[in-house]
């Protein structure tokens, strides 16, 4: 495999920030046909990207209107991917993932839910702005083995936090992961404080993790 050039990248993320879907969606073929894995194109590419986006809108040089340009692209090129993803003999696993009450940002889940599929779980992905009432419940229907929520802007925290408490405390075995952009600006610590919740800094840790606590089901 070769990774694709730091200058590919770069134009893509113009292209992003343009609003040229065509041109994004050039440069991430070129990504596909080079090889790459699906976990180091979503980190690379995918999550890199909108990163960088996201830092610009935080400091005002792009408006909201250009950041949720970018992101609409993002997802529906990320349909381009999801052929890499179904083609695994299932675990007999399944994970729950969602982005927690006020947060809009759904990317980074569905990406988290797609690593979950390429290891052969069932990567039930709740979309964003989620009650905590309605997850509890889909926990308690769909009984999975663990749980990941989404945090992309860091004044969302507390909600995370209350619904991670809400979550062991109905379900104390189950495993609460938590990652996302918003914790660059830290609560990493605070939500470790709960019992059974681990921060994941990265795509590249989920899986880690997935293969550390489930062996046999990579």
């Amino acid at each position: 495999m070769n990774m694709p050039s730091e200058e590919s990248y770069r134009r893509y993320v113009a292209a992003l920030i343009a609003g040229d879907r065509h041109a994004c969606r050039t440069e991430l073929e070129a990504w596909l046909e080079s090889g790459i894995d699906v976990r180091s194109l979503y980190e690379e590419l995918f999550r890199r990207s909108l990163y960088a986006v996201g830092t610009l809108w935080e400091r005002s040089r792009i408006s909201v209107a250009t950041e949720h340009l970018a992101t609409a692209i993002t997802e529906s090129l990320l349909n381009l991917v999801y052929p890499r993803l179904f083609n695994r003999t299932p675990a007999g696993r399944s994970a729950v993932v969602a982005c927690t009450v006020n947060e809009y940002h759904q990317i980074g889940g569905k990406m988290v839910a797609d690593i979950f599929e390429l290891h052969g779980w069932r990567g039930y992905f709740l979309g964003p702005d989620v009650p905590k009432k309605d997850l509890l419940a889909l926990i308690a229907e769909k009984r999975p083995d663990a749980v990941s929520l989404s945090l992309t802007l860091f004044y969302n925290l507390t909600a995370l936090l209350e619904t991670a408490r809400a979550i062991r405390a109905a379900f104390p075995s189950l495993p609460v992961l938590v990652g996302g952009q918003g914790f660059r600006h830290g609560g990493r610590e605070r939500a470790e404080q709960i019992p059974g919740v681990r921060h994941i800094a990265s795509l590249a840790d989920l899986e880690a993790w997935i293969e550390s606590e489930w062996p046999h089901a990579c």
